[in-house]
C-alpha cells in the first residue's frame, strides 16, 4: 500500500500564490506516475496536473497551464503543486493521487482545502 499526505492548502486573496505539498510513503517503489486533482463544490472531480516518474514531462489541465507548476523531491518521496496567479474558479479541495488512470487512480491523499477570495 501507498499513502499520500497532502498539506500547504488554505485561504489567500486573488492574484495571490500557495504550493501543496504530497508525500508519499509505504511501497512507494510501485509508483509510477503521481498527479493533482481538484474538487471544487457541486462539481465533479478534475485533473490539475501530473508527471511519470519514468517519463520526463508534465502534463497540465488547460485551465491552469503557465500558473501552476508540479515537481516532485525523489529524495522526499515528496511531490509539489506550485500555484501562482490565483483565481476564485481555483477554490476546491485539491487531492494528490498516484498511479493514475484517466480521472482514476490506485491511490489518494485525504485532499486539502484551497479557498481563493475574490
Amino acid at each position: 500500500q501507498v499513502q499520500l499526505v497532502e498539506s500547504g492548502g488554505g485561504l489567500v486573496q486573488a492574484g495571490g500564490s500557495l504550493r501543496l505539498s504530497c508525500a508519499a510513503s509505504g511501497r512507494t517503489f510501485s509508483i509510477y506516475d503521481m498527479g493533482w486533482f481538484r474538487q471544487a463544490p457541486g462539481k465533479e472531480r478534475e485533473f490539475v496536473a501530473a508527471f511519470s516518474w519514468s517519463i520526463t514531462g508534465t502534463y497540465y489541465a488547460d485551465s491552469v497551464k503557465g500558473r501552476f507548476t508540479i515537481s516532485r523531491d525523489n529524495a522526499k518521496n515528496t511531490v509539489y503543486l506550485e500555484m501562482n496567479s490565483l483565481k476564485p474558479d481555483d477554490t476546491a479541495v485539491y487531492y494528490c493521487a498516484a498511479n493514475l488512470r484517466g480521472n482514476r487512480a490506485d491511490y489518494w491523499g485525504q485532499g486539502t482545502q484551497v479557498t481563493v477570495s475574490s
